[in-house]
């Protein structure tokens, strides 16, 4: 007992450290979730209930029931969220009886959580594989026959769907129908800032979604895409602003913070992308993305001993990633120790055969090493990869 008064005591503290709201309560419970502590996010999420009746703790908590298989209390919780929040429940119930092989009472709280204000879409509920042991069923298919979503619902996933597979024609048909059919329609709107950034054109995305979030400041889909389309196209200092809005919504979504401490760097913040990583590492502290960008950072800002400290974790956490050898390995070469830094870019090489830029590097690295001729091979290696700054290293240094 006294184990338990102390773990949670510590939870509570590094909740009340990292932020005092109750998203932060719900970005921890996940966390705890995902990295496999699901009975730490139950205690926490008991103790946020004994402050706020927030429908949203218990709908955290019921999750956290369901990854370890007590589906009473889980049932419970999502019953105590539909009370407070109408509907908010109601897919988790859905989920937990389709486990349980229950078909009718799992379709009966699906249509109920399709018909609220928390309906999932029909993409999300066809990918969930809590359904996987009910789908082939008589009782699933019929359900299914009913027409459950309006055009706008069916159309942009199916927009999304042929943007992936690269099949243009069915993307420009679809949206053309929308904007003949529906011209001012938001939606269509937002379907045409889809098909904008899939082809590249920022420009024409960000001045949709710019407008649209501009009437609409909540909407999440819409600001996502407005954040990443910003980021994609260099404006960092927009893009970071964006992401600061989500965050003020209250998503419970802590790769806010990465993505957001991603801009940060762009725009030379480093202070407060460091912030940001140090509350997402506080949350995940194995997280590949998260430690290579800390470690980055870190060595953008002068201190390239703590880079390579972020990094040589993230090698140790991730033996077989290139990319964490070549992070690490550029850390050395920016500190001139060629050695160690040729021996990270061959185990790069090892995994990730075909990158030309590690190729470059390496080779550079062995010709302040004296070794020239191994030095042209990967000069050349590099230019026949289409590194064409190879050329100028083979001109100075290869051709006798």
């Amino acid at each position: 007992m006294k184990r338990v008064l102390v773990l949670l005591n510590s939870l509570i503290f590094t909740v009340v450290v990292f932020a005092q709201q109750p998203v932060d309560y719900l970005i921890k419970a996940k966390a705890l979730t995902d990295n496999g502590k699901a009975r730490e996010a139950i205690m926490l999420l008991s103790e946020a209930l004994s402050k706020s009746q927030d429908n949203r703790f218990y709908l955290q908590r019921a999750d956290a029931y369901v990854s370890v298989g007590d589906y009473s209390n889980a049932i419970a919780d999502y019953q105590s969220a539909d009370k407070i929040a109408v509907g908010s429940g109601e897919y988790g119930l859905s989920r937990i009886y389709a486990l349980k092989g229950d078909v009718k009472t799992s379709l009966y709280h699906l249509d109920l959580n399709i018909s609220s204000s928390f309906k999932k879409s029909e993409k999300e509920i066809m990918l969930d594989p809590a359904f996987s042991v009910i789908e082939n069923t008589p009782d699933w298919r019929q359900f299914w026959k009913k027409e459950r979503y309006n055009v706008f619902e069916k159309k942009i996933p199916e927009i999304e769907y042929y943007i992936s597979t690269g099949n243009r024609e069915e993307v420009n048909s679809i949206l053309s129908a929308l904007t003949n059919d529906y011209p001012d329609n938001n939606s269509t709107q937002y379907a045409k800032a889809l098909v904008d950034f899939s082809v590249q054109n920022y420009t024409g995305a960000i001045t949709i979604l710019t407008k649209l979030t501009s009437a609409d400041r909540k909407n999440e889909v819409w600001l996502r895409l407005l954040a990443k389309t910003q980021a994609v196209s260099g404006n960092h200092a927009g893009a970071s602003l964006t992401y600061s809005q989500l965050i003020d919504l209250g998503i419970a979504d802590a790769k806010l913070f990465l993505n957001r401490a991603e801009c940060y760097r762009e725009t030379g913040e480093y202070d407060k992308a460091l912030k940001d990583l140090s509350g997402y590492l506080d949350l995940y502290p194995d997280n590949k993305d998260a430690l290579s960008l800390t470690g980055k950072i870190e060595s953008e800002s002068g201190d390239n001993l703590k880079a390579l400290d972020y990094f040589s974790k993230n090698l140790k956490l991730h033996p077989n990633d290139a990319d964490c050898y070549v992070d690490r390995a550029n850390s050395y070469f920016i500190s001139s120790t060629w050695n160690y830094a040729i021996s990270d870019y061959s185990m790069a090489l090892d995994i990730q055969p075909a990158n030309p830029d590690v190729w470059l590097n390496k080779g550079i690295a062995l010709l302040n090493t004296g070794k020239k001729d191994d030095a042209c091979h990967d000069f050349r290696k590099a230019l026949s990869l289409g590194n064409k700054k190879a050329t100028s290293y083979i001109s100075k240094n290869c051709i006798k």
